[in-house]
């Protein structure tokens, strides 16, 4: 009997109205082949299980996840200090946490739980045109759970979006196609050197799927994190401007920053820092929608 495929889920997130037409849940996969240096979900990024600890939620009392823990991870208790090099992730300490200090990031679910658990709002998606979205993460790096799983959300009626940011062979999203509705597709930056300094690898191989995804005639959504300093110079915008004119590609949505992302690598085990960004203000925006304005590109926010 062949083994049934399953996925490391970080997160269910249900009535979402920014991901994809109506309402949405949205199921945020483990594992990214990027390391953008602003990535609004840093727990998306390791393909493994991980534990998240908030000191601030920690009983000074309690020996609980010390005495549960077999890898001898050692939590100081008074300085609010994991020893990440010895965690496995097992979730040993997660289980008997009084306060929800320690969490575990990245449950493992099958197809028929993973089903079960998006369509408990199945009558909100068909009120609302909404349905479910991939995302991550990056999900296409799930991709032979995806094959089993689509199909079966497809047989149950739900419209299908996914967040991609484009970065794998396409022969991994190849046979997805047949059963996405819409592609939300990243671009973050053109010069190829500044893609890799910011995100870890070049950004080749993305403009590739792009352009192959639109020849296809998939529906495509290109999106653009607007992040102050890294990419909303002009000559950026421009050459944004210029790969969409040349796939036929007319509108461009433009996404907010947050730094929320600073606060979560603490309690990860990584290195806290901040780029020192600050939100683009209204001003920015209307700088960059006029620089794709210029170019014939509608940039929506």
């Amino acid at each position: 009997m062949t083994e049934s495929p399953e996925a490391l889920v970080f997160d269910v997130q249900r009535f979402s109205v920014h991901d994809g037409p109506g309402i949405r849940t949205v199921i945020f996969f483990k594992g990214c082949g990027l390391a953008c240096a602003w990535c609004q979900n840093p727990e998306a990024m390791r393909a493994g299980p991980e534990i998240s600890y908030v000191a601030d939620r920690c009983l000074a009392e309690c020996r609980r996840c010390i005495d549960a823990c077999e890898e001898k991870a050692l939590f100081d208790r008074r300085e609010g200090r994991v020893d990440w090099s010895r965690c496995s992730g097992c979730g040993r300490c997660v289980e008997v946490c009084p306060t929800a200090a320690l969490r575990r990031v990245g449950r493992r679910l099958g197809i028929d739980a993973l089903l079960a658990e998006v369509l408990r709002d199945v009558d909100f998606f068909r009120e609302s045109g909404g349905g479910i979205t991939l995302s991550g993460g990056e999900p296409v790096l799930h991709s032979r759970f995806l094959e089993v799983f689509l199909p079966r959300a497809k047989q149950a009626g739900l419209d299908v979006t996914i967040e991609t940011a484009g970065h794998y062979p396409f022969e991994l999203i190849e046979p997805l196609l047949a059963f996405l509705d819409l592609v939300l597709f990243d671009v973050k930056l053109m010069d190829s050197a500044e893609h890799r300094a910011m995100t870890g690898r070049d950004n080749e191989t993305i403009h590739q799927n792009l352009r192959r995804l639109v020849e296809r005639g998939v529906r495509v959504e290109v999106r653009m994190p607007v992040i102050p300093g890294c990419n909303t110079a002009e000559s950026n915008v421009a050459a944004t401007a210029g790969l969409l004119r040349a796939l036929g590609v007319r509108t461009i949505t433009l996404l907010p920053y947050n730094h929320l992302w600073e606060a979560k690598l603490p309690t990860l085990g990584q290195e806290s820092r901040s780029l020192g960004l600050r939100p683009p203000d209204e001003a920015v925006y209307a700088g960059i929608r006029e620089g794709f304005a210029r170019a014939g590109v509608e940039a929506r926010l």
